[in-house]
Formats: structure tokens, sequence, C-alpha cells
């Protein structure tokens, strides 16, 4: 029987991360993409906010790394309120909307 070797986290250890804007803006992305994908796959808002109350071994694999993504842009926005490190802007409403409709 062969074995391998793996490194894995000790328990209970922090890590944190340095993030910079362009990394934060691919999370959020990636949490988009993977939301619009329940969405299609038929979740609800129903089954989406039941996902916080299950164990993490009950979730399906789109629901796991919906739940981790989701994780880790909250920590990530924690951090940046925690230090001041957002900064607020003005659009115009409607035309964030009209960029974001689909174009027949």
């Amino acid at each position: 029987m062969s074995t391998v070797k793996v490194k894995e986290l000790k328990d209970d250890v922090i890590v944190n991360v340095p993030v910079n804007k362009s990394y934060y803006l691919m999370v959020k992305a990636v949490l988009y993409d993977l939301f619009s994908k329940l969405l299609e796959k038929g979740a609800d808002q129903e089954s989406i906010q039941g996902m916080l109350k299950k164990e993490y071994n009950e979730l399906t694999q789109d629901e796991r790394s919906f739940y981790t993504v989701t994780l880790l842009l909250a920590e990530i926005e924690k951090q940046a309120i925690e230090n001041n490190l957002f900064e607020e802007k003005e659009f115009d409403a409607e035309k964030v909307v009209d960029n974001h409709e689909p174009k027949d």
C-alpha cells in the first residue's frame, strides 16, 4: 500500500491574506457567477438562505462553493469596514441599469 503526504493547515489556525481591489472584484464576480448557476438550477431565496443552517457535509458541491466564496467575501468586506478601506462613489442609476441589461 502506498501513501502520500499532503499539507493541511493546523486546527484553529488563522491566516491573514492581503487582498487588493482587483482580487476583491474577482471574488465578487465569482460569487455572482455561482449565484447565477444556483438560480439556473432552480434555487430560490429560501433554499439559498437554508444553506446557512446546514452542516458543510450536507451541502451539494455547488452550495459548498457558493457558501465558501460568500464567507471569503464577507471576511474581506468586514476587514475593509474595520479599517475604513471603502470609498463611496456616486453613479447615475439609469446608466448602471442600462449597461447591465442584456442586449438583443
